[in-house]
């Protein structure tokens, strides 16, 4: 079956107007990965972000969205925010063996719920490049800028 298949919104090329594309990034740090989101919206930054973690994985397209897990979590700040999420859908990767592709992230007050979509790993198909072992408060950072919203940290791969 085919991803376009799926009843589940795919957004990863979501623009949110003539110039600017929701987006994830890697970005180098010594030994680790820096993921990066970037968005019209703090969800959408953290989506992408996600987006971002599980590319460092595989790739995300090749992952279908056959499961879907809900994920909430909390904190006091955004930065600390991001940590946690992020945490949060590696500790469910690695519990349920599984590699996500797409996000539907709500984030009010300090609190992220969200419902991650995926399936169990297949190393034929998904060829796992590393095991993500968690993201960390280096290079931590979500701001609000004038193109949007960026939401980035390192994991220790």
């Amino acid at each position: 079956m085919n991803i376009a298949d799926w009843n589940v919104p795919r957004e990863d090329d979501r623009l949110w107007d003539s110039v600017h594309v929701a987006r994830w990034e890697h970005f180098a740090h010594d030994a680790d990965i820096g993921v990066v989101g970037i968005g019209p919206t703090k969800a959408e930054a953290f989506r992408q972000a996600a987006l971002a973690l599980t590319a460092v994985v595989t790739d995300p397209a090749k992952v279908n969205p056959i499961h879907p897990v809900p994920v909430a979590c909390e904190a006091p700040s955004d930065d600390l925010l991001l940590v946690e999420w992020l945490n949060a859908l590696i500790y469910e990767m690695a519990v349920r063996a599984m590699l996500f592709c797409n996000f539907s992230v709500e984030i009010d007050d300090g609190r992220l719920r969200a419902t991650a979509y995926g399936e169990a790993v297949d190393v034929v198909r998904h060829e796992p490049a590393v095991e993500i072992k968690g993201a960390t408060l280096t290079a931590l950072q979500v701001v609000q800028g004038a193109d949007g919203w960026r939401a980035q940290c390192v994991v220790d791969v």
